[in-house]
């Protein structure tokens, strides 16, 4: 009997470990008011992110995003996971009705509100998504987000060439995974919407290695396939690839 454990034990944690993540996530961008994103971290600090936290919520990440000269932008960017879709609406829910909230959200606006637009499509991960945590290095990183847009019903052809190719060329090349999902909403672009987020030692660390990776002969002949099997490039000739720098604030669980 031990000696069947030990067989079958590595193959069950093997399975379970590429098993699909079935979790809702939410990717929330918040536009805070002139001069208020600092009061908006302070109280992301001091109050939102445990009572998000009490309510149910898993913090993975939070960003500030940057122009294109590095410079931060008026944003806030955060990464939440929930059991499921559903377990997100109880969570907002009690979070909302929550008398520190409340007094929180009070105290903090009591010279003008701190956000002005709110962003945050649902998303659901890929089945070739590493497994989706918060993680810190221990040296400082910074994080790109990318968002792809595809033709009409190729999408599936994307998928497929991340699959198969360039989740893997991506690690050969330096970029770490944070992970991989499509909206869950047509609003959102469930049907032609890929998006992710790399880790990277910083932007010039970021430039050198898509450098490396688009010279890459396994990538130009996954492209050349992957184009040639579709009947045309997987991504929209204008606006179908979007890179978003982000710089983690300091009490993000990922940095």
């Amino acid at each position: 009997m031990k000696k069947i454990l030990l067989t079958i034990l590595p193959l069950f944690l093997s399975l379970m470990s590429s098993a699909k993540d079935t979790r809702c996530f939410e990717l929330r961008t918040y536009t805070a008011a002139p001069g208020k994103l600092e009061d908006l971290h302070n109280r992301f600090r001091k109050h939102t992110l445990r009572l998000f936290e009490k309510h149910g919520m898993e913090n993975l990440g939070y960003w500030v995003p940057m122009d294109k000269e590095g410079k931060p932008e008026n944003k806030l960017i955060f990464l939440l996971a929930y059991p499921s879709r559903e377990a997100r609406e109880k969570s907002w829910a009690a979070f909302q009705s929550d008398p520190e909230w409340k007094e929180a959200a009070k105290k903090s606006e009591e010279n003008g509100r701190l956000v002005v637009n709110a962003k945050n499509p649902y998303l659901e991960a890929t089945d070739y998504s590493p497994a989706i945590k918060s993680s810190k290095a221990s040296e400082p990183r910074v994080f790109e987000l990318r968002l792809y847009k595809t033709p009409p019903e190729r999408l599936n052809n994307l998928h497929a060439r991340f699959r198969d190719h360039t989740v893997k060329l991506f690690s050969k090349h330096g970029m770490t995974h944070v992970g991989y999902w499509t909206p869950m909403d047509d609003k959102d672009g469930k049907s032609n919407t890929l998006i992710y987020i790399l880790a990277h030692k910083n932007r010039e660390a970021a430039a050198a290695s898509f450098d490396a990776f688009r010279k890459d002969p396994e990538w130009i002949a996954a492209r050349k396939a992957s184009e040639e099997k579709a009947g045309g490039s997987l991504t929209l000739p204008e606006g179908g690839v979007t890179s978003i720098f982000m710089t983690p604030t300091d009490y993000s669980p990922t940095r």
